[in-house]
């Protein structure tokens, strides 16, 4: 067999082969770093030195100098903050929570709309009131 076929062998049996025939393998998922992560880093990597702690540190975390950038210009932006005491998940509120806004909403709803009509029925007198001034001045 000579190296040209073996190296195609090779790569169809890879991790992600392209060989519709060959096992089924997952796509690698994409890392996600939390906001203290980056900050840790961020400090650790102000902090450093020189050239050859820095590399130490990129690959110890297993990032990329790019990273490190993205990150400062995020955390320059303000972008870069580290959540004040949020628990982990989704952070909303909760069931009953939702329903209770929602009933709280339809009643201010409802508020509103007696609120709007007193004040166009108000407007409606005083114009009624002027009207009727206006005629008692006139009569004298």
């Amino acid at each position: 067999m000579n190296t040209k076929t073996a190296d195609h062998l090779v790569a169809k049996t890879g991790p992600y082969s392209m060989d519709p025939d060959g096992p089924e393998t997952p796509r690698p998922k994409r890392r996600r770093f939390e906001a203290g992560f980056k900050l840790r880093v961020l400090d650790e990597w102000d902090r450093a030195t020189d050239s050859l702690e820095r590399a130490a540190i990129l690959r110890r975390e297993g990032i990329y100098s790019s990273m490190i950038s993205d990150w400062r210009r995020q955390r320059r932006e303000g972008r870069l903050v580290e959540p004040a005491g949020r628990p982990e998940g989704r952070g909303g509120p909760s069931y009953a929570e939702l329903e209770r806004l929602q009933r709280q909403n339809l009643r201010l709803q409802e508020q509103l709309a007696k609120a709007n009509f007193v004040i166009e029925v108000q407007g409606k007198v005083h114009a009624l009131l002027e009207e009727l001034s206006k005629s008692a001045d006139s009569e004298e």
